[in-house]
């Protein structure tokens, strides 16, 4: 029997034995779980692990004989999903999601699984998924229970990919806003889309990755043993995460026709403006030289008043008779020609 520290004991949410689908014991540290196990050797020890330290996962590697390589992944997290034997162990890791309808967004949790003969261990990562809920499940049903680890990595699975449901549903609603958006000429949706591609991208490496897990899972344990009962859930598991992945592949081709049109229609806009603004500059333009051209005509008569203003006592025509009409008659003329250049160039 292997001891622990009984510093570690806060990272246990639930430990129990189980003997013919019935909870026969709830031990409070690791220790007593094992001395349970002593005596109770066809009992199945389920323990249930929050974000466990170090000392924890080593007492459980000696006493069930868990691969350094698995505690090591455990310990760690971030890994992909996936299922590896090492001898009569199990190790399994899900991706669980969950969306968010405040924030509009997935969350994502890691769930580490490690089955062998007599024992599960689960190590979370995250709040999701809640294995409280599949543990009063499977305790509501005892039959089931007495099936033993197989059962219980079953239902797991199961919980997981049931959880995905609400999250096409939540993905799809986002699309479909997203695409009101797009039309409505939101300039904050590109952020959005590329927001919800990312999402999108995750969820998909969550689930894709389970197809081969559930056939690996077929196999069974190192007998290569599953009830025939067992391999029927197991297919309809399959099936959910097979109209899962369907999905993601229509989000993906949504999302990008989302954004081809969305970088469609700002182009279009950008063309737009650009257009309207060359209108505008053209329109100022004309103005400037309509403006222009009055100026000028104004121009030319305000100079020859100002030369014939200055009452010098010896300027041409200063005491002719027709010198004021003819001074008139300069003005009106320099108008007028100015007036016909102007108009013959479209200024005017």
């Amino acid at each position: 029997m292997t001891s622990i520290e009984p510093a570690t004991r806060s990272h246990i949410v639930d430990n129990a034995l189980y003997e013919h689908g019935a909870r026969i014991a709830s031990p409070a540290t690791l220790a007593d779980t094992f001395a349970a196990l002593d005596t109770h050797p066809q009992a199945m020890a389920w323990i249930g692990l929050y974000r466990p330290e170090r000392p924890e996962l080593d007492a459980l590697a000696a006493e069930f004989g868990l691969h350094e390589l698995a505690v090591e992944d455990a310990v760690v997290a971030h890994q992909r999903p996936k299922i590896e034997r090492y001898g009569e162990t199990l190790f399994m890791v899900l991706r669980a999601a969950q969306y968010d309808d405040d924030e509009e967004r997935v969350e994502f949790g890691e769930l580490h699984v490690f089955a062998g003969r007599n024992f599960v261990i689960t190590v979370r990562h995250a709040e999701t998924p809640d294995l409280a809920v599949v543990r009063r499940t499977m305790e509501a049903a005892p039959e089931h229970l007495a099936h033993g680890p197989e059962a219980v990595l079953y239902a797991i699975l199961d919980a997981v990919v049931d959880g995905y449901k609400p999250v096409v549903a939540g993905l799809a609603n986002d699309i479909d806003e997203i695409e009101t958006q797009v039309f409505d000429g939101d300039p904050t949706v590109s952020k959005r889309i590329y927001q919800l591609n990312r999402e999108v991208i995750e969820f998909e490496r969550a689930v894709v990755p389970l197809l081969g897990m559930i056939q690996a899972f077929a196999r069974g344990f190192a007998d290569g043993h599953v009830e025939e009962k067992l391999r029927q859930y197991l297919r309809d598991v399959s099936d959910h995460v097979v109209q899962a992945k369907e999905r993601i592949e229509e989000f993906r081709a949504l999302l990008r026709d989302i954004l081809a049109v969305h970088t469609s229609l700002v182009g279009q806009r950008q063309n737009e403006e650009a257009r309207r603004l060359s209108e505008a500059s053209n329109r100022q333009a004309e103005e400037a030289r309509k403006i222009s051209g009055w100026a000028a005509i104004l121009f030319a008569p305000s100079l020859i008043g100002s030369i014939y203003g200055m009452n010098f006592d010896h300027m041409p025509e200063l005491h002719w008779a027709f010198g004021y009409p003819f001074a008139l008659l300069l003005m009106l003329a320099s108008s007028v020609a100015l007036f016909a250049v102007f108009k013959r160039v479209g200024w005017l």
